[in-house]
């Protein structure tokens, strides 16, 4: 099971930019490469996914271009630059890789992730106020 752990998080008014950032214990390029977000109160959803060597990556609806999701194998580091940040957008971060490899490009994008075991990182906080 990999290792994640997540770091970039803090304040930022709205507006304001942050890059998140999940190191890996080892390569997981091969895996559903995912960023979830929580807030206290309501359930864990899924920001955006990326699947290695896939050039379309996938994001929630509230994102609307906004965010970038993208992995430097060679860290191995996944990020989540998030541009003009909205007070909804508060709340825990979280990296996540699924452990089964090689998923396909549906299983991985459209699948429900909350039936396949994922790995966890211990979250990083973001916070924007109005």
């Amino acid at each position: 099971q990999v290792h994640l752990a997540e770091s970039g998080g803090g304040s930022v008014q709205a507006g304001g930019t942050l890059r998140l950032s999940c190191r890996a214990s080892e390569s997981i390029s091969r895996h559903c490469m995912h960023w979830f977000r929580q807030v206290p109160g309501k359930e864990r959803e899924r920001v955006a996914t990326k699947l290695s060597g896939i050039i379309s990556t996938w994001y929630a609806d509230f994102v609307m271009d906004r965010f970038t999701i993208s992995y430097v194998d060679t860290a191995p580091t996944l990020y989540l630059q998030m541009n003009d940040l909205k007070p909804e957008d508060s709340g825990m971060y979280y990296c996540a890789a699924d452990d089964t490899p090689a998923l396909s490009r549906y299983q991985c994008y459209q699948g429900n992730w909350s039936l396949r075991r994922l790995s966890w990182g211990q979250g990083t906080q973001v916070t924007v106020s109005s």
